[in-house]
C-alpha cells in the first residue's frame, strides 16, 4: 500500500515508517535519487557493503595500525599449534 507524503522547503521529504522498516536505512546513509518515467526513485548507495562495515571502524583501524606496528618491530609470539596459542591466551 503506497504511503504519501508532504514536500517541505528545499524539497525535501520523509521516507514513511512503513516503508523504512522494509528496507535496512540508517541516518547518515546516502541514497540515488532519479527520475524515471514520471515517477522519483529513492535507491540505497552502499558504498560500504554493511557485512564489511566493521572492518572500517575506527575501533579496528586502530587495532590494525597497531598491529602492523607490532608485527614491524618483531613483537610478535609464535605458536606452534591453535592448542598452544589458546593455552597461551587462557581460552
Amino acid at each position: 500500500m503506497a504511503t504519501t507524503v508532504k514536500i517541505r522547503e528545499k524539497f525535501q521529504v520523509t521516507i514513511p515508517e512503513d516503508v523504512r522498516s522494509k528496507l535496512p536505512l540508517k541516518v547518515g546513509e546516502r541514497v540515488e535519487v532519479t527520475a524515471r518515467g514520471g515517477e522519483i526513485v529513492i535507491r540505497p548507495i552502499l558504498e560500504i557493503p554493511r557485512n564489511q562495515a566493521w572492518f572500517w571502524s575506527k575501533e579496528w583501524q586502530t587495532q590494525l595500525a597497531q598491529s602492523k606496528k607490532d608485527l614491524e618491530k618483531g613483537r610478535v609470539t609464535r605458536f606452534k599449534s591453535v592448542k598452544e596459542a589458546r593455552r597461551h591466551c587462557g581460552d
